[in-house]
């Protein structure tokens, strides 16, 4: 059962969080969020970053246990702009068709977006880089539809690349090409990002800067300047790398060819080495970003927020490259946070998500969340005293969430004969990394008595899968006919109630456990 909030101790709770917001100065902080692109942190994908590290991670707080609420990029995009779970805001996957920038998405969920909450504030808003893959289309306005709320837009037409492509420069296409000075992506939002800091003076109004870099998203092309870095690594030989998925598992898995072919692991490697090498441009984005927040005397009233959209997985159970499953690779991403009041070179281990980071933007910029936001504020979790009262999966924090993905399939499978229509992303050597009954919905579990992963698939099996992973921290083995049935039937139950939350109820913590039976 949902414990009801303590009306007392949330009033205190989220008035310690107003105080972060206005520590260090009378005036409103200003709020800069930088975004990867399919950075996952299971593999390592924090290591090439050791400024930002610095710069961000040793003088604010990590959380160790940032996760997203579906490991694809639109759907999560969507929910990190809106706070909204999949099933609120209707961008199911990476289509117009699918909701994805598509007209309902304009006319709907993106007027309700962070941005436009943050405007309404009193802030100069500012957004860079990667929106949403459809962003731009023709069938849904092309670059001269900029979203509601941002002041200055310089959005990228599509899906991430580094050169050859268009920006929507408020409104205006403005096409670029393959020349490293002009055109490489990452250091051209980098340029932008700088100009408009330096644009902005004490008696400026504050502002919101938003920048999306495409790293370290395919098509993983490295600035020159780092080609030859990281020559020697490999993706990571976890546990579950080309190791084929078994019966215990969906599908998608269990069909998997294993194991993998040579071509296919040297692939995964090269994408590896490169995937780090994009992120050394992020890396300068973030110094460069930094020094003109200080030289403009803007460092101490500003805060800087680092995430991704989603996780990725090399050669984990025999996939080559991807995201989209439901495995912990895919669906944990870095979270750092710095700023006035918050607390330095610490980390969290309390749970937080994607869809947390409008809420806390919100607040920040001295508002309210608004009550159509599934997700919560974590203002409270950034000083020792919040931190502290999660410890215990007591009422203050969630203790379990919603992780969900709609799966596509191509009627066509080009280049692949042997394959069937329904299966799509079909990378290298015809391996495939989606299909339309690779859909599924999970309740992630997460406190001090509960560490457990628990997934039902909209399949003709009605597939389901279930992980200690307190114990099986590489989801090897699906524990789901080694339970009780009184505790599936509880995770069934709290599966429909998450999977139809709205609001304050997405929001109410859960703490009811019933033991395994095992």
């Amino acid at each position: 059962m949902a414990l009801r909030q303590n009306p007392i101790l949330l009033f205190l709770v989220l008035c310690s969080g107003c105080s972060i917001a206005s520590t260090s100065s009378t005036s409103k902080p200003n709020i800069v969020f930088i975004l990867t692109d399919d950075q996952d942190v299971v593999l390592g994908g924090l290591t090439p970053l050791k400024k930002t590290e610095t710069l961000i991670g040793q003088h604010g707080v990590k959380f160790d246990n940032m996760f997203v609420t579906s490991p694809l990029c639109c759907p999560s995009r969507s929910s990190i702009l809106t706070g909204q779970y999949i099933h609120n805001h209707r961008a199911r996957n990476n289509s117009i068709s699918g909701g994805c920038s598509s007209p309902g998405w304009q006319q709907g969920p993106e007027k309700h977006s962070v941005s436009t909450y943050v405007k309404k504030l009193g802030y100069r808003t500012f957004f860079s880089g990667k929106y949403l893959n459809q962003y731009g289309m023709p069938q849904v306005g092309g670059p001269e539809h900029v979203p509601p709320g941002w002041d200055e837009w310089v959005g990228l037409v599509g899906n991430s690349r580094y050169y050859n492509y268009t920006l929507s420069v408020n409104g205006n296409p403005e096409k670029h090409g393959d020349t490293y000075a002009s055109d490489y992506l990452t250091d051209i939002l980098k340029e932008h990002a700088v100009s408009f800091i330096n644009e902005q003076s004490e008696a400026s109004p504050p502002f919101f800067m938003m920048v999306a870099t495409p790293a370290c998203h395919a098509p993983f092309t490295p600035a020159p300047q780092y080609k030859d870095n990281f020559n020697t690594s490999k993706a990571p030989r976890t546990k579950s790398f080309n190791t084929a998925g078994g019966p215990t598992k969906h599908w998608l898995i269990r069909n998997t060819p294993h194991p993998m072919k040579d071509s296919s692991i040297n692939a995964s490697d090269s994408i590896f080495r490169n995937r780090w090498r994009t992120l050394l441009s992020v890396d300068d984005l973030v110094d460069q970003v930094v020094q003109a927040l200080d030289k403009g005397k803007h460092l101490e009233n500003t805060y800087i927020i680092f995430s991704s959209d989603n996780g990725f997985h090399l050669g984990q159970f025999s996939l080559p490259q991807d995201k989209r499953q439901l495995y912990e690779f895919d669906v944990r991403v870095p979270f750092m946070i710095r700023g006035p009041g918050v607390m330095a070179n610490k980390t969290s281990q309390s749970p937080i998500l994607n869809i947390d980071i409008a809420p806390t933007i919100v607040e920040l910029a001295g508002g309210k969340a608004p009550e159509s936001m599934d997700g919560r504020s974590i203002l409270p979790l950034l000083k020792a005293d919040g931190e502290s009262s999660h410890k215990g999966g007591n009422a203050n924090w969630r203790t379990d969430f919603l992780v969900q993905h709609f799966g596509e399939g191509d009627l066509k499978i080009r280049g692949c004969p042997q394959l069937s229509p329904g299966v799509s992303c079909c990378w290298p050597n015809c391996v495939c990394e989606d299909a339309w009954n690779n859909t599924y919905s999970c309740v992630r579990s997460l406190s001090s008595s509960e560490d457990m992963m628990y997934c039902e698939f909209n399949d003709k099996e009605a597939f389901v899968e279930l992980y200690d992973i307190k114990k099986d921290p590489d989801q090897l083995t699906n524990i789901v006919k080694k339970v009780a049935p009184k505790f599936l039937a509880k995770k069934h139950s709290r599966l429909v109630d998450l999977a139809t939350c709205s609001g304050d109820s997405c929001r109410e913590a859960y703490s009811e456990t019933v033991d395994l039976g095992l």
